[in-house]
């Protein structure tokens, strides 16, 4: 176990990206203990991305990055800015509640950071905001995208623990709630304290167009609900009342009806079982070149081309971590080092409360140093049999290690998040460093409610009857 280990975190120190030195401490420990035959190690690397889940990476990055180019991030923006920019802090609760529509199309915190980030930080410094406050709030709200669903981790995390990916999408609505009042909140206290307000004027006629806009999102289950009442298959309602929406978004040209109902369709989809989560990625992949082709007819022939390059170079860094991580995966289960940890562990303690407390300490600080999808598949192996032996919920504790992980990405001295934010901050890592240090506070104490509450992430799911 010191190879393995202690070889990981050599190379870490030394610079190595996580994915080689996963691969080179593995196969540095198969060599020197021979624990098992070449073969075996490059059938456990093969089938560590042979999963049908895994299908749903590629075609969720891919919505998102075609989402970004459509233009439907900038339609979100001016959504959320007719909605709460009147308020105090505008375009500080402007950055949460778009964060929170766009996390339903991308699932990831870097694209939230790097997409609507870039125009939420960019009208805050027009605006006479400190591009302290623009960076730490964007940095906060990033941290929704893989909580709401859909959720890139979500699905590794699924995988792994052999949990339904749907039941930890709809475990993920009540906590992005609850993250999100407090971060709103926690807008509105700095408004008064540093005397920010408004930026937008009151218009009630703005306001009700973009609660017109949420009104006629909601009201779609409700007239797929008519048409089956009225003697249609739930298919053909469905079909019937996604036409007449178009239709009516087409005659009235409503901002974001049509990037409101991403969410709507993959939750629905999945709810009512017309699709799995891996197909609900490519469900929303199809709306994202309907919108992109059709309705706002901002997509190009070149744009798709690049989109396709990007998702590609993406998805194969994001494989070539995951096919590293669960070799490396794998050698800690043979090596026992899960049972020395659980050993370890329960000899500390037999209070579950405890155990939540060392293990939130150690996901925060693995997820500073690790990426996301990497520290998942090494986390779970260690982690999860403790839970369960403690009587936790795995959907749980799921929703627990994908938040700490976020959070992680924001503290310093690695996290993710901070180096995008500079970069499109242009502003120094020290400085994004010192703007999201605060913000920090309320993303504890979300964590602490969702973790000591266990009721916040299984309600939803336990209601839909997807977990007992």
């Amino acid at each position: 176990m010191l190879v393995l280990v202690g070889g990981f975190l050599a190379l870490m120190i030394l610079g190595v990206p996580v994915a080689v030195s996963m691969a080179v401490s593995s196969l540095a420990y198969i060599l020197i203990y021979d624990v098992a035959p070449d073969l075996i190690a490059a059938q456990r690397m093969v089938a560590g991305v042979d999963s049908f889940p895994l299908l749903a990476v590629p075609f969720f990055i891919l919505a998102g990055n075609l989402m970004n180019s459509a233009g439907v991030t900038g339609r979100i923006y001016g959504f959320a800015l007719s909605l709460v920019g009147w308020m105090k802090g505008g375009l500080g609760q402007v950055n949460i509640v778009g964060s929170v529509v766009f996390s339903g199309m991308s699932g990831t915190a870097l694209a939230d950071a790097a997409g609507i980030g870039t125009i939420e930080i960019k009208a805050m410094r027009d605006h006479g905001y400190p591009v302290e406050a623009a960076v730490g709030i964007t940095a906060a709200s990033a941290t929704l995208g893989p909580i709401f669903p859909p959720s890139l981790p979500f699905v590794i995390y699924g995988m792994m623990a052999n949990v339904s990916i749907g039941a930890l999408f709809m475990a993920g609505v009540v906590p992005g709630i609850v993250m999100t009042v407090l971060m709103m909140g926690t807008v509105t206290l700095l408004a008064w304290r540093k005397g920010w307000g408004a930026d937008t004027a009151f218009d009630l006629r703005r306001l009700l167009e973009a609660g017109l806009e949420i009104a006629i999102v909601f009201c779609f289950p409700l007239a797929v609900w008519l048409l089956v009442r009225a003697g249609l298959s739930v298919n053909m309602a469905v079909l019937a009342a996604l036409a007449a929406l178009i239709v009516i978004d087409w005659i009235f040209d409503f901002s974001a009806v049509m990037a409101l109902m991403t969410p709507m369709i993959l939750i629905g989809g999945m709810t009512m079982g017309w699709f799995t989560p891996t197909e609900a990625a490519m469900a929303a992949v199809i709306w994202s070149l309907f919108l992109g082709l059709v309705r706002y007819r901002s997509l190009t022939a070149r744009m798709l081309a690049k989109i396709s390059f990007d998702t590609i170079e993406t998805t194969a860094s994001v494989l070539f971590i995951v096919t590293c991580a669960s070799i490396f995966a794998w050698l800690l289960t043979v090596s026992q080092a899960a049972q020395v940890l659980s050993g370890l562990i329960l000899g500390l303690t037999d209070s579950k409360w405890l155990f939540l407390l060392l293990a939130n300490a150690l996901m925060l600080v693995v997820g500073c140093f690790l990426d996301t999808i990497a520290a998942i598949t090494i986390l779970v192996p260690l982690l999860l049999p403790i839970a369960l032996a403690f009587g936790m919920d795995p959907i749980h504790f799921g929703l627990i290690m994908v938040l700490n992980l976020m959070i992680g990405l924001l503290h310093p001295p690695l996290g993710m998040v901070l180096f995008v934010l500079s970069r499109v901050a242009r502003i120094s890592v020290e400085r994004a460093t010192a703007a999201i240090l605060p913000w920090l506070v309320p993303l504890l104490i979300a964590l602490a409610l969702i973790t000591y509450i266990p009721a916040i992430s299984l309600i939803l799911p336990q209601y839909l009857g997807m977990i007992r």
